[in-house]
């Protein structure tokens, strides 16, 4: 992991997210208006206040690292282009999740190094829990008022498979997919917390086949890689982050267990052919 990452910073970052989590409940537990962005999605004063702390604290902590974040202004790829190390935030993840007031919204901070993310919190607020992980540490849940806990992915096979689906409408691969793997239990949930759920083991699978943005997934990234997990692109490669102009994500699997992303694969390959 980079040397910047020591244990103080690990914990200032920790606390960073906490901190903005603390935000924006005191937000969501008043009635609050939002408006729409350009690209028609949601933006509310938590949005605003989240992001103001996390930028103004990681600047604080240490100033040498650039930070991209969903709600700063754009930066030219050009720009980017030279970063080998920064930050990447998304200060409320799952904003529609806030809106419906059901608690599955997170604040999510990584540190992006050579296009990899090694290290990320995710903090939960309404949950009072917060996850992190990264390269020489490995992955940790901490429930407020209790012990750190060290999680690992669940490789041992239930009767039933958990896959994380969307409340959306499914693809028709991976409809094929869900009924080629017999028995599952579908779990629905948001944001980022998906990869929380991965990294713990209580999920097994994430087929992702729709569009995300690069701070929807690189702390939560870490956190499964970390704990034992995979990431990998439907044409079955890492994804690499500031990579190009363009900051979505391509298609993308993450689960516990290699083997299921494979099958997955081969049989979005052979559809594909």
């Amino acid at each position: 992991m980079s040397n910047i990452l020591n244990k103080e910073t690990i914990q200032s970052v920790i606390d960073i997210a906490n901190l903005a989590g603390d935000a924006i409940m005191s937000i969501y537990n008043t009635d609050f208006d939002y408006e729409l962005k350009d690209d028609n999605s949601p933006l509310t004063k938590a949005d605003i206040a989240s992001n103001q702390i996390i930028i103004n604290e990681l600047e604080r902590m240490n100033p040498s690292y650039p930070i991209l974040s969903e709600e700063s202004s754009e930066i030219e790829f050009d720009e980017r282009s030279q970063w080998d190390k920064y930050w990447l935030i998304d200060p409320l993840d799952g904003t529609k999740e806030f809106l419906k007031k059901n608690g599955e919204f997170t604040v999510n901070i990584a540190f992006i190094e050579n296009n990899s993310p090694v290290f990320g919190v995710i903090r939960v607020p309404a949950k009072y829990v917060t996850y992190w992980g990264g390269s020489d540490i490995g992955s940790m849940k901490k429930i407020d008022g209790k012990e750190v806990e060290k999680i690992n992915v669940s490789n041992i096979k239930s009767e039933k498979l958990k896959v994380i689906s969307s409340r959306s409408h499914k693809s028709e691969i991976l409809n094929l997919y869900l009924n080629k793997l017999g028995s599952i239990e579908e779990v629905n949930v948001g944001s980022s917390l998906k990869f929380c759920l991965l990294a713990e083991g209580k999920v097994d699978f994430y087929p992702r086949l729709g569009p995300t943005s690069e701070w929807d997934t690189a702390a939560g990234e870490a956190i499964l890689k970390y704990s034992g997990g995979y990431v990998l692109s439907d044409k079955g490669n890492k994804i690499s982050y500031n990579s190009s102009e363009s900051l979505l994500n391509p298609n993308f699997l993450a689960s516990s267990n290699l083997k299921l992303i494979d099958e997955f694969l081969e049989l979005y390959k052979n559809l594909s052919s």
